[in-house]
């Protein structure tokens, strides 16, 4: 059949979408790291706060949407049913985009409320020019849904570099725009947007919140350029369904049976996200409402705590808790960036697993299972580990301009890289279990992961000799509740017996070998090299993480870490596993 040569199997699919993440990621970085430098970590956060309303709400406008899609896509697919595949996309779309509108107009009238609440009023303009987004992002992913359950990854993997893109250069490029204006006008008269500053660091103060919305503005625009690609692509290249495949499909359902199809599959992860996502909000409010009470009940002893941090930067005590949690957003970027890419896993795996639990292979439902499970944690354990061991030089080079944030935010960066693998495998199994049809297990998992985050948050972070270093410790107790409780659900429902060994020892042992040795890498330069200045830092963390990598694939080879499963599913595939086989170092 034509269609099927149309195909990615899951490993190249993934692949595909995990080189788009870690292009959009660095991306991100080149966005958030000169931003940091233009806002500093008072603009930062008033970005974080607009971002943490945003990402709830749009993941409640589509929830469960494109994997719903997704997934009734691959099982026609699977079933010959193309007729239909083209009827799925036709309902989603109007789904999709009134969604969308509704996620927009919700996040515009709740903006004031949640500012209010969570004491930070001057992130009201960067909410406010973030709400569109919402909309063009829900009518994107009908698109990436529909693409994913044909097993097409590449218009995501283009679409999402696009996004990023458009707001690295607009984002920067406006926060700068707004940042020179308000500097000048402050220079000339003393006023900045008709407000007189008495010095250099009030005239910051009041620029901040809108050097954030000009650089959250740019997020809205990339958004909006990711689905003109996506409109484009569909209107000139279609998707790959021939004529043939058309005519001799089976009776088309109505609209109406395919909307409750796509809705009923789609409540479960509707409720979870709810509850996900609400609980991020009121983690969100919460971190930042508890940093204010211990920076209140304990000032002196949060002062002493961060005196260089605030010394250098020249936060005004009344922008302390803001600062803190602006910082903390800095170690965030490193915690969300290998989950973001394992996510790719997922994605890939949805489709690829509802297709064989359709036609019930079960030879092929073991064999994608172990294959996530295992290459998550050959990336995110070495990934995590060096993440950790490194964390002050990496963001000493990256935040070189601003060493303040680097005390502050490193033991947090450190704590979320031990436990990158555990976050990182969260997601895939979360799509594997919808992908089987069990998609109420992790609402259940994600309620109570949610009600231990926000309990050890309150007592936690509200207490002045932790404040935002007690945030890491709700978020890995959560992790671990909702990955456990997901984990033992997905292989008793699909009855696979894991190999223990192969999946998790196997690259836990090589990842300890390989942060070991990009540690002692480090420190040997740090020591003959002295490095105090950025590109110093460079040149000792490239050599530590290439020594790094030597050693992880030494140890791979040398413990038979892969597995021939995995290796056949890239890009000749077969020809790589056969030559691995001749030397006995697959497992």
């Amino acid at each position: 059949m034509a269609f099927e040569h149309k195909k990615q199997t899951m490993l190249n699919g993934a692949l595909i979408l995990a080189v788009s993440s870690i292009v959009a990621k660095l991306i991100g970085a080149l966005f958030k790291i000169p931003l940091t430098g233009l806002i500093g970590g008072v603009g930062r956060g008033y970005f974080s706060a607009a971002y943490n309303l945003y990402t709830p709400i749009y993941a409640i406008s589509m929830a469960g949407l494109p994997v719903a899609v997704s997934r009734m896509v691959s099982e026609s697919v699977s079933l010959n049913r193309f007729g239909e595949v083209r009827q799925i996309r036709n309902v989603a779309t109007k789904i999709f985009l009134i969604t969308g509108a509704v996620g927009t107009a919700l996040m515009f009238l709740i903006s004031y409320p949640y500012v209010r609440h969570a004491s930070s009023i001057h992130a009201l303009p960067a909410i406010l020019a973030i709400a569109p987004s919402v909309f063009f992002c829900c009518a994107m992913s009908s698109y990436r849904g529909y693409y994913e359950g044909l097993r097409n990854m590449t218009p995501t993997a283009i679409s999402q570099i696009i996004e990023a893109l458009g707001k690295l250069l607009l984002g920067i490029a406006l926060a700068w725009g707004v940042l020179k204006y308000g500097l000048a006008q402050f220079a000339n008269a003393g006023l900045v947007f008709g407000k007189a500053a008495a010095n250099i660091d009030e005239a910051y103060s009041v620029i901040y919140p809108y050097t954030a919305a000009a650089a959250v503005l740019g997020v809205t625009i990339g958004s909006a350029a990711g689905l003109v690609y996506l409109m484009i692509l569909h209107r000139i290249k279609g998707d790959g369904i021939t004529r043939t495949e058309l005519v001799n499909s089976p009776a088309l359902s109505t609209d109406r049976e395919i909307a409750k199809r796509l809705i009923t599959f789609a409540i479960p992860m509707v409720i979870g996200s709810l509850v996900t996502n609400i609980t991020n909000l009121i983690d969100t409010s919460t971190i930042q409402a508890r940093l204010d009470y211990a920076c209140r009940t304990g000032p002196d002893i949060i002062k002493s705590m961060f005196a260089y941090s605030l010394d250098v930067s020249g936060t005004l005590d009344e922008d302390i808790p803001t600062y803190l949690y602006g910082t903390y957003g800095a170690a965030l970027d490193f915690r969300n960036l290998i989950p973001n890419i394992t996510m790719s896993l997922g994605i890939s795996a949805l489709p690829v697993l509802s297709a064989a639990w359709a036609i019930k292979d079960r030879v092929q439902i073991r064999t994608n299972i172990e294959s996530v499970l295992r290459i998550t944690m050959l990336v995110s354990l070495p990934a995590g580990f060096g993440m950790a061991v490194l964390a002050t030089p990496i963001l000493s080079l990256l935040y070189g301009s601003h060493p303040d944030i680097v005390p502050i935010a490193a033991p947090i960066m450190a704590v979320y890289g031990y436990a990158t693998a555990l976050m990182a495998v969260s997601t895939p199994i979360t799509s594997m279990l919808q992908g089987i049809g069990r998609t109420d297990i992790p609402v259940k998992s994600a309620f109570a992961g949610a009600i231990v985050k926000i309990i050890l948050n309150f007592i936690l972070i509200g207490n002045p000799k932790l404040n935002i270093n007690g945030a890491p410790v709700g978020s890995i107790a959560c992790y671990i509740v909702i990955v456990g409780v997901n984990l033992f659900y997905l292989l008793r429902e699909s009855d696979v017996r894991i190999n223990v060994v192969s999946i998790l020892l196997k690259p836990l042992l090589c990842s300890g070998l390989c942060a070991v040795s990009a540690w002692g890498v480090y420190r040997l330069c740090e020591h003959f090299l002295a490095g105090r200045i950025p590109y110093l830092i460079l040149v000792e963390l490239v050599l530590s993480v290439g020594a790094a990598g030597i050693v992880y694939l030494v140890a791979l080879l040398l413990f038979k870490g892969l597995s021939k499963d995995d290796i056949s599913m890239l890009p000749k595939g077969e020809k790589i596993a056969k030559t691995l086989e001749k030397y006995k170092v697959l497992g």
